[in-house]
């Protein structure tokens, strides 16, 4: 060990540390003339505009930032401090302090004169045009600091234009509500049988347009649905009277699923009288619009995807961004609903989302390429400023190939393709990273997530020190068409996906420059359980593998997503399901693995790593652990990730790398 860890020294160009050393931005919004977005940095979360930092917390606390929101005189940011912000579950503890952090409401100004001030314990802050802040606290809405109303399940806040009520939506586990207030109380529109949601205003505040997912009792996940749901509608409630009416009926057949967009509202209500909205009715998730008394119309034609889209101050520009034309990328467009016009605004080797329109009439947004990981930029007419600098020890990064290959059932998957330096030289082992959701794509460059942000830093670092690195787009992701993300027999219906891992494998082992006795595999949740499904099931093909938070018995996960989920209801089903799952083969699972959790986890349950730890060593299994006590699915520090991907590393350099 101590004349490979010298050879290891020696070779790898860069550590770890400097491959995650970079800051990382997301979640941009813009007002006016003025942008705002969340970076950080090594752990540290911090708001920022153009001018810098508008907070300056100084720690790696596991403190998320989020929900924020800027005050519509163009003073303020509110914001979100504290919690877990994904699930909205027992507020976290991933320090282990000796008391529990809160989660508080905070304003801070955006001319950065003033540190951040605490508006009240809380979380989803609201500001209405009349800036006063709603938020919700113990499942209760508060307005400025006092109690309001109570609604179960109360979420998606919405003031209307003249700031004088506010609409919500109140999810009941089997339907759901579209709610608004009439002073202190509130009253239920249309109330059905189904699920509503995404409540939005129209211009004048008279109209409120929502969708309507149909009611539908099959309490499953985790399951392919194409066609075989009661198409969704959007509503269109007239706010004064509260008469409903069907502004738009999905077709039966394919798109009658509803499939979201990446947006703060589904729906918008645009200046030409019109309603724009995402639909698959092609099988691709492109922008339609409606008005009343028409059929809805394509604005964005194309065998691409739509995914993080907004609408500029005028109410005329639909702006999103796609994959068209670059389907392992993401560019920016703009679509006039009027006339249906697509204009392109970037294009390139980076990827760009989450555009902003500004008044002036540049567009902020958020950019990365191979090199550098998610920034802000701003698009004028004097051209494009990329904003802020990358760490002067930050390594130089190799830009990825994009590879297609075929599954074992001739399925076409994309993946990204790394390579080791010249300097190393002969066969050399493989790493395949398998990504988690498993509705994600993985990008040709640095990803928009965190998560996988990280991700990529991690297999830049494995392709420096010597390893072929695959970072593969199985079935079941997004990217490539409603029939691909809902592929048939994925998951816990027959976990089709695997296929793609093992053609993952056999494309590896066909290549020259491939150790074929030495590939394995890692990836989180999702890729947690792709990477148990290989070494259950091919332990001949693939040598080691890390398996971070992954699913072990779908059973076991379906009820956490879906409580009515009961086993004993389905055996049918649920005996698929666990034939599906990696501890149905744990008999034939022989290579060495590495399990990594933090045990309070609200996606994936703790009790998977435990339950397959106990089936690991009653077959005799080799496998080590890194748990982290009181933390989440993803990781809320920054040293948490490092630890896990040193360990990943570590693990796989024994296991792999040539002795």
């Amino acid at each position: 060990m101590v004349l490979l860890s010298a050879i290891l020294t020696i070779a790898q160009s860069f550590t770890l540390d400097q491959a995650m050393s970079a800051p990382f931005s997301s979640e941009l919004i813009a007002r006016g003339n003025t942008a705002v977005w969340l970076q950080a940095e090594k752990g540290r979360r911090n708001i920022y505009s153009v001018s810098g930092p508008l907070t300056s917390y100084t720690e790696d606390d596991g403190q998320e930032i989020g929900q924020m929101q800027i005050t519509h005189d163009g003073r303020f940011v509110v914001y979100t401090r504290g919690g877990d912000l994904e699930m909205g579950r027992e507020i976290p503890n991933p320090l282990h302090l000796a008391e529990r952090p809160g989660q508080a409401v905070w304003r801070v100004a955006l001319d950065g004169s003033k540190t951040p001030i605490k508006i009240a314990d809380g979380h989803s802050p609201a500001v209405s045009s009349k800036g006063e802040v709603a938020y919700i606290r113990s499942g209760d809405v508060y307005r400025d600091g006092r109690k309001w109303f109570t609604a179960r399940g109360v979420g998606q806040l919405t003031w209307s234009p003249d700031g004088s009520r506010i609409a919500f939506v109140s999810s009941r586990g089997t339907h759901a509500f579209i709610g608004i207030t009439e002073g202190d109380r509130v009253r239920y529109l249309a109330p059905s049988v189904d699920r509503d949601a995404y409540p939005t205003w129209s211009a004048d505040g008279a109209k409120i347009a929502y969708i309507r997912n149909s009611a539908n009792t099959r309490a499953f996940s985790f399951a392919p649905m194409r066609s075989d749901a009661e198409p969704w509608s959007i509503q269109l409630v007239d706010v004064a009277t509260g008469a409903s009416k069907t502004l738009f009926q999905a077709d039966k057949g394919i798109g009658s699923v509803y499939s979201a967009i990446t947006a703060e509202s589904q729906l918008f209500f645009t200046a030409s009288g019109h309603v724009v909205f995402g639909w698959e009715k092609t099988g691709w998730r492109l922008l339609y619009a409606v008005r009343q008394g028409e059929k809805a119309r394509l604005l964005t034609p194309g065998d691409f995807e739509v995914e993080h889209a907004n609408i500029d101050s005028s109410a005329k520009w639909i702006y999103f961004s796609s994959n068209q034309d670059d389907i392992d990328r993401r560019h920016l467009w703009r679509v006039d609903p009027a006339i249906a016009r697509v204009e392109s605004l970037t294009s390139g080797k980076g990827n760009e989302w989450s555009a902003e329109p500004l008044d002036d009439g540049s567009i902020a947004f958020l950019a990365s390429d191979h090199q550098r990981p998610a920034h802000a930029a701003v698009k004028s007419a004097a051209g494009v400023r990329h904003i802020g600098e990358l760490p002067a020890s930050f390594p130089k990064m190799q830009d990825p190939q994009q590879i297609v290959y075929s599954s074992t059932d001739g399925m076409p998957i994309h993946a990204q393709l790394f390579l080791p330096p010249s300097s190393f030289t002969g066969k050399r082992p493989a790493a395949i990273f398998l990504h988690g959701g498993s509705r994600r794509q993985m990008l040709l460059g640095w990803h928009y997530k965190s998560y996988y942000s990280n991700s990529y830093a991690m297999n830049q670092y494995l392709a420096a020190n010597g390893y072929v690195v695959l970072s593969i787009n199985y079935r079941s992701g997004t990217g490539y068409g409603l029939n691909f993300r809902e592929a048939e027999n994925y998951g816990a219906t027959g976990a089709s996906e695997f296929q793609d891992v093992l053609g993952a494998g056999l494309y590896l082992r066909t290549r020259g420059d491939v150790d074929a006795a030495h590939i394995g595999l890692w990836g989180g949740s999702y890729g947690g359980y792709l990477t148990a499904m290989g070494l259950s099931r091919a332990s001949d093909l693939f040598a080691a593998g890390v398996d971070i938070h992954g699913c072990h018995d779908w059973n076991n996960v379906i009820r956490n997503f879906v409580p009515a989920y009961n086993p004993l209801a389905f055996p049918d089903a649920a005996k698929l399901a666990f034939d599906s799952s990696p501890l149905s083969s744990i008999k034939t699972w022989r290579s060495p693995v590495l399990l990594i959790h933090g045990d309070d986890d609200h996606n994936v349950p703790f009790a998977e790593t435990v339950r397959l730890a106990e089936a690991l060593r009653k077959q005799g299994v080799k496998f080590e652990q890194l748990i982290f006590p009181d933390d989440v699915h993803d990781f809320l520090t920054h040293d948490h990730f490092l630890q896990a991907y040193k360990a990943t590393a570590d693990f796989l350099n024994r296991y792999l790398l040539p002795r």
